[in-house]
This record gives C-alpha cells, sequence and structure tokens, in this order.
C-alpha cells in the first residue's frame, strides 16, 4: 500500500479538485437585444454594459 510522504496542502488540493468543476465559459442573455453574451461585458450585439451605450454599433 502506498504511503504518503508530505502533507498535500489545502491549496494544492483544491486546485486539482477545480479543473472537474470547470465548465467553459458561462454566457448570458442581454438584457436589451437578448444575445448572448459573456457576463461584465459589454455586449456585442447592441454596444451596451449596464444601460449606458460604450461602443457604436452599425445594424
Amino acid at each position: 500500500m502506498a504511503v504518503q510522504q508530505r502533507k498535500v496542502s489545502k491549496t494544492k488540493c483544491r486546485q486539482r479538485k477545480a479543473a472537474n468543476r470547470y465548465r467553459g465559459i458561462q454566457t448570458i442573455l442581454c438584457s436589451r437585444c437578448g444575445a448572448p453574451r459573456v457576463p461584465h461585458r459589454v455586449c456585442t450585439g447592441c454596444g451596451y454594459y449596464k444601460d449606458r451605450q460604450i461602443l457604436t454599433v452599425e445594424a
């Protein structure tokens, strides 16, 4: 039977287990145009972020 040589730190253990929980980039729907977008980023469909126009998007 294998015997542990050193204590595995909480950080190393959690880093190893976090890889199994990764689900990829999550997207949400824009509240103005309904296009999928990444959270905390400007919507590429309408150019708005937090009800403010940041980018000028040509239709």
